[in-house]
């Protein structure tokens, strides 16, 4: 089964969080992701608003879990750590 990143983030810091979109993506291809959204338009219905919104696809859960936990991955959140609040979460598609 297919697993997918969700994620709510809002950054402090437009500027410095480019850093964070340039190193992303190497971990996503590493881990043959596909984007599905990212930014663009939303509506808020309900709870907390947050900036931006990305569906990330990967191969399965296991491998949505790794790419996080990957090394590449980790250097990219650790330019986004300070910078944007974001909200993760990782589940087994259907």
């Amino acid at each position: 089964m297919k697993g997918y990143w969700i994620a709510h983030v809002t950054v402090h810091d437009p500027q410095k969080y480019t850093r964070y979109t340039e190193l992303a993506p190497a971990a996503f291809q590493q881990f043959n992701a596909i984007l599905l959204a990212r930014g663009g338009r939303y509506q808020q219905l309900e709870g907390d608003d947050n900036q931006r919104h990305v569906i990330i696809e990967f191969p399965s859960y296991d491998t949505a879990l790794n790419c996080y936990h990957s090394e590449n991955y980790q250097l990219a959140a650790s330019f986004r750590q300070h910078i944007a609040t974001a909200h993760i979460t990782i589940i087994e598609g259907l």
